[in-house]
């Protein structure tokens, strides 16, 4: 099984200015051109159990281990083995019961000119282009499947005190499902993988232009992006990878 090709890419995770603890995670395999974001909800440590367990089960389950196997097997499998991980924990420890996490991975696969998103709940994936900006996931959140049904309008569910409320997350029951897609690549496409934390905190227009500021360096991209989410209330934890392809 050959080897893929390595990617840039920059990775930053910020407990915010509201919060005590970190409840996000963030992880790569780099070697094999994998991503992951989770943001972690529960009582007592649940969160930062949640993130980082899934994170690492679904790194783990992801890796290709021949070359039979298709990316969405690989992805399907992965998140549904982290969701069992994280369920069982729950289920066995009375003080993690009730825990989950969102999560949202991206695959850069090597040589084909394609990437694979995955993702459960309303961590995001995004893609510059060209200077313009594309939201290449669908949030798994009440308020999002509203608009998507024509009852909200972006603007309403922007303001609306349930857009909290998640409606899909891994490790919350036994089973769970992602959306996968897979995406043509560009040279020189940027992606960016995001908590809640910074999409609740900066408008999309923003984010795309700290993109474009950001030019080459992504680690200072990075930066600004929790800089700037920081500044506009950092209500949330805050965590961004970028990848360059």
């Amino acid at each position: 099984m050959s080897r893929r090709s390595p990617v840039e890419f920059a990775l930053l995770s910020d407990v915010g200015r509201s919060r005590t603890h970190n409840e996000d995670f963030c992880a790569v395999d780099e070697a094999n051109g994998l991503f992951v974001v989770c943001d972690g909800m529960g009582g007592a440590a649940g969160g930062e159990v949640a993130s980082q367990l899934a994170s690492r089960v679904f790194l783990d389950q992801a890796r290709p281990q021949d070359d039979e196997e298709s990316a969405a097997w690989r992805l399907d499998h992965a998140v549904i083995a982290a969701n069992h991980a994280v369920f069982e924990q729950a289920t066995a420890r009375a003080k993690l019961r009730g825990m989950g996490t969102t999560l949202v991975a991206l695959e850069v696969e090597d040589g084909n000119g394609k990437v694979w998103t995955a993702n459960v709940g309303d961590s995001r994936c995004y893609r510059l282009r060209d200077r313009e900006l594309c939201l290449l996931t669908e949030d798994h959140s009440y308020v999002d499947e509203q608009v998507r049904l024509g009852l909200l309008t972006p603007e309403q569910a922007l303001r609306s005190p349930l857009r909290n409320i998640i409606t899909r997350a891994v490790g919350s029951h036994d089973e769970v499902r992602p959306d996968m897609a897979a995406h043509d690549a560009h040279p020189g496409d940027l992606y960016l993988l995001c908590s809640d934390g910074l999409t609740r905190e900066l408008e999309e227009e923003q984010i795309g232009a700290l993109l474009i500021a950001g030019g080459q360096d992504l680690h200072a991209c990075a930066a600004s992006l929790v800089r700037m989410a920081n500044e506009s209330g950092g209500s949330d934890n805050i965590t961004v990878i970028l990848v360059r392809v």
